[in-house]
């Protein structure tokens, strides 16, 4: 632990939170193993955060002290064109917490006022820490347009895949999931998807569901992930690319061509429709806490992020009353 962070300053529109807890994702991994490199070190991680609101600064309703938020952690100009057409994940001026600005694993935070969400009363901070992460994979989900009737397959079982899993379903789909690693099958047949051995560098799948889905969603960023995507898809396909990675990935263009597939890129979410949307869809039963399988309390808080890489299933950090101002881990030099 450490006190040496400054106390954040609400200022004109934004908000005091004090955060409850973060989940951790594969961006956060990517970041903590050096392989994103932040602005600056020492440096917050965390993105995918609950909290209760305790100030309001000029313009904002002193009543929402004490409201629970989960906090949009992307924030948009709402000025250049892409926001003005409604694309605010294109903004060139994104602020991203966690990777273009500090982070949210830490006592206090402040940010915009319309990016802390209330979180009903009748929610478990458990749903509402997934709140982000199920945003990005609805999001997907509705650009790439698919509805009941659609077969689609989901590469990659991480907590980002799980979420895609529960997405799709609430949208009346059944989906497959091709996983390498047995633990993540079995969670992907729990929430309902249908697993398939192989994929990422794993062993390969018999040839049944080969070329036989209209759409597919990549979600592991492994380089090898995208030449098992693209030959699962059937002709006039789509392949969403969720997952990210700086490393050349291998793919027969042949296969591309032949089958007149479409690759489209999906980039995290559009303000305000889609966290809207996700906390509707949330309120109205769907429980993406169910992803959830181990929770660390703030003082574990490395050992969460150690152990979050090989845990099925998403983990989480679980902020209680503190005396510090600051939480770790923060990047050090070493490791960056």
């Amino acid at each position: 632990m450490a006190d040496d962070w400054p106390e954040p300053r609400v200022g004109p529109g934004e908000v005091t939170v004090r955060v409850r807890g973060v989940g951790i994702c594969g961006s956060d991994l990517a970041l903590l193993a050096g392989h994103r490199a932040p602005p600056s070190v020492p440096w917050v991680p965390g993105h995918e955060t609950l909290g209760e609101i305790v100030g309001t600064g000029d313009g904002v309703d002193p009543g929402r002290v004490g409201q629970r938020v989960v906090v949009e952690p992307n924030i948009p100009c709402l000025a250049c064109p892409a926001c003005r057409s409604g694309a605010t994940s294109a903004c060139p001026e994104r602020i991203s917490l966690g990777f273009s600005a500090p982070g949210t694993l830490a006592e206090k935070i402040t940010v915009p006022a319309a990016f802390a969400w209330t979180v009903p009363d009748h929610l478990g901070d458990a749903d509402a820490v997934c709140a982000e992460p199920l945003s990005v994979a609805l999001s997907a989900i509705r650009r790439a347009g698919v509805g009941p009737g659609h077969r689609c397959l989901v590469v990659g079982m991480g907590s980002q895949g799980a979420m895609f899993c529960l997405a799709l379903a609430a949208r009346g789909i059944t989906p497959h999931v091709l996983e390498p690693h047995p633990g993540r099958r079995c969670l992907a047949a729990e929430l309902g998807a249908l697993p398939i051995a192989g994929g990422a560098g794993g062993p390969a799948a018999g040839p049944p569901d080969a070329g036989d889905f209209d759409v597919v969603f990549e979600t592991s960023g492994a380089p090898p992930a995208l030449a098992d995507a693209v030959s699962r898809t059937a002709t006039g396909g789509t392949v969403i690319l969720i997952g990210q990675n700086g490393r050349p990935s291998p793919l027969v263009t042949r296969l591309v061509v032949q089958r007149q597939l479409t690759l489209q890129g999906s980039l995290i979410y559009d303000h305000p429709r889609d966290f809207a949307d996700t906390l509707q869809l949330i309120s109205s039963g769907l429980s993406p806490g169910r992803v959830l399988r181990a929770c660390y309390p703030l003082a574990d808080a490395a050992a969460a992020f150690r152990a979050a890489r090989d845990v099925p299933g998403k983990t989480w950090i679980r902020i209680g009353t503190l005396r510090i101002r600051r939480a770790l881990p923060r990047i050090s030099e070493t490791r960056c």
